[in-house]
């Protein structure tokens, strides 16, 4: 009876007809980039939206922000409360607006890139890509 090492040895010596092959990238397709940022942008939107949230109930739950509201009523006589300004809607309301922001910013930034890559190409030649078939 042969042993495990002996079958692996047997499938090492063994050569794969694996057949290679080298592309070039030579252009990006606009549209393209064009919806692939903006699906990497609405997915990085949930998580901003999502961490804002969370961020604020860690905040919330550790009782920073009552703190907050101690620390400055020494200063102003109890006038000013950070309370006021920092709410649950209003955290929310700027998460929302970043993550919208941002949402923009990723989409357009791809689509520059795109162009700028096609740009490129034309100097550089490509980016070369292999392959191999397993």
């Amino acid at each position: 009876m042969s042993s495990v090492a002996d079958k692996l040895a047997k499938k090492s010596t063994h050569k794969s007809s694996a057949k290679q092959v080298r592309l070039r990238l030579v252009y990006v397709d606009f549209w393209s980039a064009v919806k692939l940022s903006f699906l990497a942008a609405v997915a990085l939107a949930i998580v901003t939206i999502v961490s804002f949230f969370l961020i604020y109930m860690v905040v919330q739950t550790t009782g920073l922000i009552g703190q907050m509201d101690e620390f400055l009523g020494g200063f102003t006589d109890g006038s000013i409360s950070v309370s006021q300004f920092i709410g649950l809607p209003q955290v929310m309301a700027f998460g929302t607006v970043v993550a919208i922001l941002n949402l923009v910013v990723v989409t357009v930034l791809g689509a520059v890139i795109a162009g700028i890559y096609n740009l490129a190409v034309k100097v550089t030649g490509g980016l070369l890509v292999g392959f191999t078939s397993n």
